[in-house]
């Protein structure tokens, strides 16, 4: 009975030592510096840690600290410490710094790189005794262009900033350039209403002749001389027009006149159509009429004098039908004045409705 409780005080003194051995080595017997070093190179692997993490780890506790930039990056690298085996417990530390505070660095002033304080009043009264250019050229510190002498001297900070303006002058010279020449987008064009009672003057593209026209031919034709509004040109001579025949007719050979009456009904500018009504252009030929009847009339009586002469009543007859019929053969041959326009001719029309066009680039006229 003695001999048994001796074994199991052996045995219980045994499993303490144990114990105490596992809790110094680490847990599952591993040493703290081997935990150390795993859960290092478990954080440095993590592809969403970007900051430095100082790790320690005592008896399987391992500790975090350090500056982080974000909660991601802290809870990652409290993870990444958990799952190391031996680790049986994880202290976060880090703290949460914004990546621009971490990286904020004392500005260096620019009190070296600028003339002293008191040298600059001086400067700037030398450069109003002398506005010379060869005391703007010898103002090397700071880039100074003499150019102060409109700043007040009691003012060190103005004199500090636009000693800065001054020497950025180039800069920003160039970055006007650079900014002028890039290509700004054009605006819309603005319509504009011309009003009816605008007068056009047309150029006649093609032939119209009251012998061959017939009602409802179309013509064309383009503007001979630009319309403006307000010193602008709305209707250049590039633009075109079309229009068509109203009235037409031929000079008949017996009796009655030519006649062509024409009207725009379109106008063609930057690629659109708008719709014309103007007055109607009109012209008319001398007829036959009156002359006509008189020359059939005196080549009748010259027929009936001959053919009494000759043969007494009944010649006169016959002479009267052969003299009519020798005047008609005359008429026959002369017909009336036909109405010719040829291409090229100026016609003035005007309009009686109003339109809204949109301008384009218009060509200056010759």
């Amino acid at each position: 009975m003695n001999t048994m409780k001796k074994y199991f005080w052996v045995a219980l003194v045994s499993l303490a030592l144990v114990a105490v051995g596992c809790s110094r080595s680490g847990f599952g017997g591993r040493s703290d510096s081997q935990i150390q070093a795993d859960v290092q190179k478990k954080v440095n692997a993590d592809s969403n840690i970007a900051s430095k993490v100082v790790i320690d780890a005592n008896s399987g506790v391992v500790t975090l600290s350090g500056n982080v930039a974000n909660d991601t990056e802290r809870n990652a690298a409290a993870n990444d410490a958990a799952q190391i085996d031996g680790v049986t417990k994880v202290i976060n530390n880090l703290q949460v710094t914004p990546t621009s505070a971490m990286n904020t660095q004392p500005q260096p002033t620019m009190q070296n790189s600028e003339p002293p304080p008191v040298e600059q009043p001086r400067a700037t009264a030398r450069a109003r005794r002398r506005p010379s250019p060869s005391s703007y050229s010898n103002r090397d510190s700071g880039n100074d262009t003499g150019l102060r002498t409109t700043v007040p001297n009691d003012t060190s900070s103005s004199s500090s900033s636009n000693n800065n303006n001054y020497g950025n002058s180039s800069g920003s010279g160039n970055t006007s350039t650079a900014s002028n020449d890039q290509p700004s987008t054009p605006a819309a064009p603005a319509k504009i209403t011309i009003p009816a009672g605008t007068g056009l003057t047309i150029r006649l593209g093609e032939e119209l002749n009251s012998e061959k026209a017939q009602v409802g031919d179309i013509f064309h034709g383009s503007i001979s001389t630009p319309v403006t509004i307000d010193n602008e040109t709305v209707i250049p001579t590039s633009a075109d027009v079309e229009g068509r025949v109203v009235e037409v007719k031929s000079a008949g050979r017996f009796a009655g006149q030519s006649v062509l009456t024409i009207e725009l009904t379109r106008l063609l500018m930057n690629g659109k159509s708008y719709n014309l009504q103007t007055d109607r252009w009109s012209k008319s030929g001398s007829g036959r009429g009156k002359s006509t009847a008189a020359k059939v009339g005196g080549g009748a009586a010259a027929g009936a004098i001959l053919g009494g002469i000759f043969g007494g009543g009944k010649g006169a007859a016959i002479g009267a039908a052969a003299g009519a019929g020798a005047g008609t053969g005359v008429s026959a041959i002369n017909k009336g004045q036909q109405i010719v326009l040829k291409p090229e001719t100026l016609l003035n029309f005007q309009m009686e409705n109003s339109i809204t066009v949109t301008p384009g680039t218009s060509r200056p006229s010759m």
